[in-house]
């Protein structure tokens, strides 16, 4: 007998389960599978293949020698939480209580999944700009809501004002945001932040954030929303130390909200992992306080991989879009025949040796992206000079890759 619970009928609506009931797999999945069977060099997920800074490694080794390795507080270690707000306030300008305002999550995608089914009740509505990272959908359809996509339009990646105000009605309870963005690598203008907290306002919606590629950005520094009048006090800041600090493995998060929020999160957060990552807590403690010249470093060190890869899919003859900031660049595979990219993904991968994601897996409204694919650059540079010899050699016959 099978027997089908809310979860499965509420997942089964949202596109999360197959027709025979088994779970679908993430594209992540799928094309590190591909990569792997055919040999290919996997730009498909953002991993990064370097270990992050070594002070931060050396705490951790510290911490696990000196017996950090039981549950730790449930808001999160204080020297942690502590660094957080540091952080805060030396790059934003931006003022807040460890105590009460900021919480320690297992990574971002935890703290993202403990704010919308803390906040967001069956029949709300989530606004989110598309394409966007594929965690969001699940997590408003499992909550219960109504995701409400405002695209983002192939080549300029840009806020279309009139279709955010059209979205945005007294129905959405949330405006989440993600600043600098994947998959696209775009960032929001001055004027798109400003309507977002001036919606929310008159809404009377709370704006979550997704910040994660904060220090990744290659045009200027970043704007939280959070620091806009009007925003603190309605805006859910989520970041994560994994792009920063090369440590995504490490899974180490947190959130920033006024204090009625973040315990509201709270509440649900603790029934999801409870803690996480006891160790790497101060280590990541450690990673927060590093001069100012390493998260420089960082950026110009990602942007020169950018330029790489970029340069490399042009010669390939794809159309690129130079991305503002995160990990990603996405191309054009229509001057290559590449219609559909999720057809053309595969094909690149056999003949060329070199994985992406069609960016069609992003979206509520796949054929609007349907011949855009994503490739990460956050990978060692020998690792891309030989994706780029690989992507020079498309359509010109057997490559020798395996």
């Amino acid at each position: 007998m099978t027997v089908e619970g809310p979860w499965q009928r509420t997942a089964r609506g949202a596109g999360l389960l197959a027709a025979d009931g088994s779970t679908l797999e993430t594209v992540f999945s799928v094309m590190t599978e591909l990569a792997t069977r055919t040999g290919a060099i996997n730009l498909g997920q953002g991993a990064p293949d370097e270990d992050g800074p070594p002070e931060m490694l050396e705490a951790a080794r510290q911490a696990i020698s000196d017996g950090v390795n039981q549950y730790p507080p449930g808001r999160g270690m204080p020297v942690l939480r502590e660094a957080i707000s540091r952080h805060q306030a030396r790059f934003y300008g931006f003022a807040s209580d460890p105590a009460t305002e900021v919480i320690v999550t297992v990574g971002a995608t935890e703290a993202l999944t403990a704010t919308l089914l803390a906040l967001v009740e069956p029949g709300d509505e989530v606004v989110v700009l598309e394409p966007y990272y594929d965690s969001y959908a699940a997590v408003i359809a499992l909550a219960g809501a109504r995701l409400v996509p405002v695209p983002l339009e192939w080549p300029t990646w840009g806020v279309d004002p009139d279709r955010l105000r059209a979205a945005v009605t007294d129905r959405t309870r949330v405006l989440l945001v993600n600043d600098p963005h994947n998959p696209t690598g775009s960032v929001l203008d001055a004027a798109t932040r400003a309507l977002i907290v001036e919606l929310a306002t008159r809404h009377d919606a709370v704006i979550v954030t997704d910040e994660v590629y904060e220090h990744l950005r290659f045009d200027g520094g970043h704007v939280p929303i959070a620091t806009l009048p009007g925003a603190r006090e309605r805006t859910v800041t989520i970041s994560s130390a994994g792009k920063t600090f090369s440590a995504t493995g490490w899974k180490i998060g947190w959130l920033i909200a006024p204090a009625a929020l973040a315990t509201a999160i709270l509440t649900v957060k603790q029934f999801l992992t409870y803690v996480g990552g006891g160790p790497f807590q101060p280590a990541i403690a450690t990673a927060l306080d590093l001069p100012g010249a390493y998260f420089a470093s960082v950026a110009a060190t990602l942007g020169a991989k950018r330029d790489v890869l970029a340069d490399g899919l042009r010669s390939a003859g794809l159309e690129v879009l130079v991305p503002a900031g995160s990990y990603f660049v996405v191309a054009d595979a229509r001057p290559l025949g590449g219609e559909d990219a999720a057809a053309f993904v595969h094909r690149l991968a056999t003949e060329a040796g070199v994985v992406g994601i069609p960016v069609s897996a992003f979206a509520a409204t796949p054929e609007r992206y349907a011949g855009l694919v994503r490739f990460a650059f956050c990978k060692r540079p020998e690792v891309l000079r030989e994706a780029v010899r690989r992507l020079s050699g498309f359509g010109r016959g057997p490559i020798a890759f395996r």
